[in-house]
Formats: C-alpha cells, sequence, structure tokens
C-alpha cells in the first residue's frame, strides 16, 4: 500500500527557485560593485554612509543566497550550487567549503553549551564571554572568517592542534572552537585553498577594475559586518535552549525582510532546513512568540544574562 508523505515531508521538497536565485545573484553582485565605487568615488561623507549603508543591506542578500547554498537549496543542481555560492561566498569574503562545514556545524550543535553565548555559565571565563558578545554586536566576530580562511590556506595545521582544539581546554567548551574546528578535519584543504584564492582573485578584480579605494572598500565592509552580525545572534539570543526550537521568528520591516531573503524567519529554517526560503512565510507560526528584532538587538546590549538557575550574572 502506498504510504501518503506527511506533511513535513512535503515541505522539505518544495521547490527550488533557481530562475529567480540566479538572477538575485547577477543582480545583488552587481548593485554590490557599484556601492563599492559609489563609496570609494563619493564626493561627501554624507554619500560615503549612504553607499555604505546600502551596501550593508545588498551585501546581506548575497550572504543569504550564500546560506542557501550550504544547504544546497540555492539551485537544483549541486555543481551549479556551489559556484554560485562560491561567487555568494567572493562577496563575504570567505571560502564556501568552510562557510559551510561551519553553518552545517551550527544547526548540529544550536543552543547547546557549545552556543550559549548569551548565557553566563557557572564555570565561564567572564572576560572571554564578554568579548565574545561584544564582538558580535560591534561587528569584529565577521571579521574572523576572511581571516580564518587565510590563516588555514597558509597553515591548515593551526586549526587541529592548540588550546582550541583541547577537549580539556575551558576556552575550547566555551568558545564552540573546537566543534567547529573539528568540522574541517576531512574537508580537503586544497579546496579551501582554491576558494580562499578565488575570493580574493574577485576582490582584487573589483577593486582594480572599479578603481576601489581602502576608504570606501572599508567603510562598506564595516558597515556591512555590523548588520550581518547583529542578525547572526539575535535570531537566537534568549531563545528557548533547544537545538531545532531555539531561534526566534523575528518581526522586521517587510522590505528589510525581503531584503535578507526572510532570513529573520529563522525559527521556520531551523525547524525546515531544507526549505528554500521563498517558501518560509508559509511555515511561520504565527500563534509562537515572535519578538522584534529592534526589542532583541537592543536587549542584546545590555549583555550575557545568568544562566536559568542561576542567582545572578556577572556585571557586564
Amino acid at each position: 500500500m502506498t504510504q501518503t508523505p506527511s506533511r513535513d515531508a512535503r515541505q522539505e521538497h518544495l521547490a527550488i527557485p533557481a530562475a529567480l536565485n540566479v538572477t538575485l545573484l547577477l543582480a545583488a553582485g552587481l548593485v554590490a560593485a557599484g556601492l563599492l565605487r559609489a563609496a570609494s568615488h563619493a564626493a561627501s561623507w554624507t554619500a560615503l554612509v549612504l553607499a555604505a549603508v546600502a551596501f550593508s543591506f545588498v551585501n546581506n542578500t548575497l550572504f543569504s543566497l550564500l546560506h542557501e547554498a550550504t544547504h544546497d537549496i540555492l539551485h537544483p543542481r549541486r555543481r551549479v550550487n556551489d559556484w554560485m555560492g562560491r561567487i555568494a561566498a567572493a562577496f563575504f569574503p570567505t571560502s564556501f567549503t568552510l562557510q559551510r562545514a561551519f553553518h552545517l556545524t551550527h544547526h548540529r550543535y544550536n543552543r547547546t553549551e557549545r552556543e550559549q553565548f548569551d548565557y553566563f555559565r557557572p564555570r565561564d571565563s567572564t572576560v572571554l564571554k564578554l568579548a565574545q558578545w561584544y564582538s558580535i554586536l560591534t561587528g569584529l566576530y565577521w571579521i574572523f572568517s576572511p581571516v580564518g580562511c587565510v590563516v588555514f590556506s597558509l597553515f591548515p595545521r593551526v586549526f587541529r592542534r592548540g588550546a582550541l582544539r583541547d577537549d580539556g581546554s575551558a576556552v575550547a567548551q566555551q568558545t564552540g572552537a573546537d566543534a567547529y574546528l573539528g568540522s574541517v578535519d576531512d574537508v580537503p584543504a586544497a579546496t579551501i585553498r582554491l576558494e580562499t584564492f578565488l575570493s580574493a582573485a574577485i576582490q582584487i578584480a573589483m577593486a582594480a577594475a572599479l578603481d576601489l579605494t581602502l576608504a570606501g572598500w572599508g567603510c562598506c565592509y564595516a558597515a556591512f559586518a555590523v548588520n550581518w552580525s547583529a542578525l547572526q545572534y539575535a535570531d537566537h539570543a534568549f531563545s528557548p535552549l533547544d537545538v531545532r526550537e531555539g531561534a526566534w521568528n523575528l518581526r522586521v520591516n517587510p522590505v528589510v525582510r525581503l531584503v535578507f531573503l526572510n532570513y529573520h524567519h529563522h525559527l521556520a529554517h531551523h525547524r525546515h532546513p531544507r526549505v528554500p526560503w521563498i517558501h518560509l512565510p508559509r511555515l511561520v507560526d504565527r500563534e509562537s512568540p515572535r519578538p522584534r528584532f529592534l526589542h532583541v538587538y537592543l536587549q542584546m546590549w545590555r549583555g550575557p544574562r545568568a544562566y536559568p538557575g542561576q542567582d545572578a550574572a556577572p556585571r557586564a
């Protein structure tokens, strides 16, 4: 007897908007490049700031496409999916393969002890916890990805040894570094090295072709780092300590949500990681809590909280 597939199973096979994704990748890439040039040749500080802020949003569209590619739902053909992911990764800039390994690790350990940056646990280092937390809020968190790609490309063994990989290391446990760095142990170093080279080549080619300045490029990526980094943890901060349920469907301006390709519907994504971005709105549970992004973001600036069951947290 033929068994009728469950509703969740059918949702996991919703169609990938391949043509739309290709169009978005090309359009967002061109607009991002144009904004980098506009910032590099701005006639005033106002024009520079406007170009940088606009870039911070458009580059998040490209990151959202990269995010889709890490789940193999950017394009139905795997090879095309991966190459589109590599192009999107170049605008971050990072290695697509490294990003995929780290992101899938995030899904595996979400809201476990390895990813509870918003809570002080009994044996946590206060200094390290605050350094992690405010590096997320200020955008410094972003820089670890491009720098990590370069370090791995030049010295891959660094990721396989030291305090960040020691099971008994408090730093490795508190930061989750052991799990994340361990996720690339079986990834060919040559692949990450070639993708890092590709990202660098695309960035250098844009700089030469568009006559970019370091100031213009730096302002655009500083704005992107803050914008991107804020959302990366706002959609998890203070959510339930559950691997699958530990995220929010955040309320935000509908235009902003579309620019981010429904990334704010993050609980729906964690529940259905194989569902393409265009279908996520229909999977949002309207009865579950849906805090405003700005509310969560402002709460984050007050610092990490005491772990549930503790009397108080150290003063941030």
